[in-house]
């Protein structure tokens, strides 16, 4: 029986990727004239700065300010993202979840800051047991660092967990440290190729959590 349930937040919870691919474009077009494709890009969500950084290196060159363009990027961002909006179905299965007492974790390579302004902001923030970021570990995705220092928080085995993605880097760090893994990509991962996931959803409006259990092998 699964006892509890991990949340990626970027992407996932709140489609904070779309917006930042646009603002990065962007940025990356105004300072270098250099169109910022889209599954280059999509390759760096969900782990650390440092492998976006080397994309710019491999579109641009050596010489380009990473830092310059991430600042220039945030400005944009801010100003796209005005209003928040969780994404379909999210709400419902933390509603869910509670109502079967299900222990409700988030790993997100994000700094934990970024992450709790949002919960808040969002008013779910009371939904989750334990809440680790890039802060509370040493390796970010996909490395499984993040996942397996939740599930040792939450006091959960990984068969008996399930962790919802939206990319490739956290779909890897899922899976090693293995634990059953669903896909809810956004706008810029929906074309990914995932491999290796257990379940695939649209969005969380699809079907219900509970529905997503069962089909995974175990009943609520």
């Amino acid at each position: 029986m699964f006892r509890g349930i991990i949340f990626d937040f970027d992407g996932l919870i709140v489609d904070t990727e779309t917006v930042w691919y646009e603002a990065f474009k962007e940025a990356l077009f105004n300072s270098h004239s250099v169109e910022l494709g889209l599954p280059g890009y999509a390759n760096c969500i969900g782990t650390g700065n440092e492998v976006l950084y080397k994309h710019f290196r491999e579109v641009v060159g050596n010489t380009v300010d990473c830092e310059q363009i991430e600042n220039d990027a945030l400005l944009i961002y801010t100003n796209k993202m005005q209003e928040p909006v969780l994404r379909e179905g999210v709400k419902e299965y933390l509603e869910e979840a509670k109502s079967h007492n299900l222990i409700i974790g988030l790993a997100s390579s994000s700094s934990k800051q970024w992450v709790t302004t949002y919960l808040e902001q969002l008013g779910i923030i009371q939904y989750f047991d334990v809440i680790n970021t890039r802060d509370d570990v040493n390796k970010v995705k996909p490395h499984p660092e993040l996942y397996v220092k939740t599930l040792k928080d939450c006091e959960l085995l990984p068969t008996e967990t399930i962790a919802f993605e939206d990319s490739l880097n956290g779909l890897t760090a899922a899976k090693k440290a293995g634990i059953r893994c669903v896909i809810v990509p956004n706008d810029v991962t929906s074309n990914l190729p995932f491999n290796n996931h257990d379940y695939h959803l649209n969005s969380m409006k699809q079907e219900s959590l509970e529905e997503v259990m069962k089909k995974l092998g175990r009943i609520v």
